[in-house]
């Protein structure tokens, strides 16, 4: 369903009943995703569970991203200068920032009146949930960035080879080349420990392509993540919100060292590795990362029901 989000149209899943048997309201868990992926991206399993552990759950897409508002007014960022100014520190303009998504976020739950919510984000998505607490404390029960990163400057970055995959283009025009493209990617940032066949990445990407297929709005993405320099330094100023950090230890695009900076900025923060783990949520990492999610979430529950949000 589209829902008026931050003055944009965005495409939000409402998952799981309001309202638990009593009458009480559910607590809600907001997920967010990375970089050019779609709500779907979050795997079924992971999302049932959610909902079988009494939660509400709510997915949208990233504005540039699926069914979501696309921003073609803005044109297509330059991506290799925008990386070069990011090597010598100097200033990036991007088309909008990550502090504008989680503008986006927090226009959801006002969409939806909810007051509070669990927030959940992977990749580029656990940066702008870092943004959403840094931006709305008093809305978030509990944070967790999930093969994520606090932007730090000087963390190691993807592996070369990755680096090289992620640099090169589809085959040839149209949706086959286009999905034998991401194929190709996703598999070289794949969970060694966890391997999921080619049919298996074909039939998940295939799905993707198939909901919406916009690369351009990746780049306007991209570019929001590399300018985004100053939630470093913010991120000691989440002081008493339920934090953890969830990266593999096996990831080839944002290392492990990555998590590891993270945890340390945040005050209290929970720092949990999975061996075998990397850029991805196949099958046996979902398991491991809800072993660890749904305690953190249960452990942060109001001892109150949580209120509806009136909007201003």
């Amino acid at each position: 369903m589209k829902k008026r989000a931050n003055n944009i149209d965005i495409e939000v899943e409402d998952s799981g009943a309001a309202f638990d048997a009593q009458g009480r309201p559910r607590p809600v868990v907001l997920l967010i995703m990375g970089l050019g992926m779609q709500l779907i991206a979050w795997p079924p399993a992971l999302v049932q569970a959610l909902l079988d552990a009494g939660y509400r759950v709510l997915r949208f897409d990233n504005r540039d991203a699926g069914l979501s508002q696309h921003f073609d007014a803005l044109g297509k960022p330059g991506v290799l200068w925008a990386g070069l100014k990011y090597r010598l520190g100097w200033r990036i303009r991007p088309p909008y920032s990550l502090l504008d998504m989680a503008r986006d976020a927090l226009g959801v739950l006002d969409a939806l009146d909810i007051d509070r919510a669990h927030v959940v984000g992977a990749s580029m998505g656990g940066m702008v949930a870092q943004r959403l607490a840094l931006l709305a404390p008093a809305r978030v029960l509990s944070l967790t960035s999930l093969m994520s990163s606090s932007g730090a400057r000087g963390l190691p970055g993807p592996a070369p080879e990755v680096s090289r995959v992620l640099m090169s283009r589809p085959a040839g025009p149209g949706l086959d080349a286009a999905i034998g493209h991401s194929v190709r990617v996703f598999k070289a940032i794949a969970s060694p420990g966890f391997p999921m066949s080619d049919a298996q990445w074909r039939d998940l990407v295939g799905a993707a392509a198939r909901r919406s297929l916009y690369p351009v709005g990746i780049l306007r993405q991209m570019v929001a993540v590399l300018a985004d320099r100053g939630r470093v330094d913010e991120l000691a100023g989440l002081k008493n919100i339920p934090t953890l950090v969830v990266h593999g230890k096996a990831d080839p695009l944002v290392p492990f060292a990555c998590a590891e900076d993270t945890a340390r900025r945040i005050p209290g923060a929970r720092l949990a590795g999975i061996e075998g783990m990397g850029h991805d949520l196949p099958p046996g990492v979902v398991e491991r990362l809800l072993d660890l999610l749904i305690p953190h979430l249960d452990a942060a529950n109001p001892t109150t029901p949580v209120l509806h949000h009136e909007p201003s």
